[in-house]
């Protein structure tokens, strides 16, 4: 854990000049599509799901349009995608699920969410957070990365590292906290060879490697 608040108040503050707007990379008009694509981009890049949802939902507008589409069809439609076979049979499952409970809407509660299938804690925090407007951490591998490198939680689980989080960011900085790591990881913070030299966060950093990976970076410049 971050020793202080107040390191935890630096790195925040600093993460936030940085990325002063943190936004999802996936594209979509309301919930529902944000969803659908979240469920697409489980281990696949967003820029593939933003190619193939550009055309899958001027096909697919709602839930009941997924809920009655024929499986081998709509695996066609996303075969571009990592698992479609299995994404395209959870998509359907959930659908069905939102018809049936849900009058084929998006519930906004974090318990609804992850009833429905290929739905975790990840995936409904960032349909609350940036669909919904509420606010709420979504734990992905870049935060995971990032906040065990920045001391904020050394847990390797998503939920625990959830719980960590919530308790050491001010709940109005939620969303905007975890968008920005996510960005931070993506762009500095890496998993491999991370650019250290360049780091915003360094003086706020806990990873021992730290040192060495900024002495790689000044020596590869």
């Amino acid at each position: 854990m971050l020793a202080d608040k107040t390191s935890a108040k630096n790195l925040i503050t600093k993460l936030f000049k940085k990325y002063p707007e943190p936004a999802i990379a996936l594209r979509f008009r309301n919930p529902f599509e944000l969803l659908i694509a979240t469920i697409l981009s489980a281990q696949c890049l967003d820029t593939r799901v933003n190619q193939v949802t550009g055309t899958l939902f001027t096909r697919y507008r709602t839930a009941e349009h997924f809920a009655q589409s024929d499986t081998e069809k709509l695996e066609r439609e996303i075969s571009s995608i990592t698992y479609y076979r299995s994404k395209a049979k959870t998509i359907i499952e959930c659908c069905r699920k939102l018809v049936s409970d849900f009058h084929g809407g998006v519930p906004q509660t974090i318990d609804e969410l992850v009833a429905l299938p290929g739905v975790g804690r990840k995936t409904a925090n960032v349909i609350l957070g940036c669909a919904f407007g509420q606010q709420a951490i979504a734990v992905d591998t870049h935060v995971l990365r990032v906040a065990s490198r920045m001391g904020l939680s050394y847990s390797k689980n998503a939920d625990k590292m959830e719980l960590d989080l919530v308790a050491q960011i001010p709940r109005d900085k939620w969303t905007r906290f975890s968008l920005a790591l996510i960005l931070h990881g993506r762009e500095t913070c890496t998993a491999k060879n991370p650019r250290c030299s360049i780091c915003v966060l360094y003086s706020e950093c806990a990873w021992p490697e730290k040192t060495l990976y900024h002495k790689k970076n000044n020596a590869a410049s």
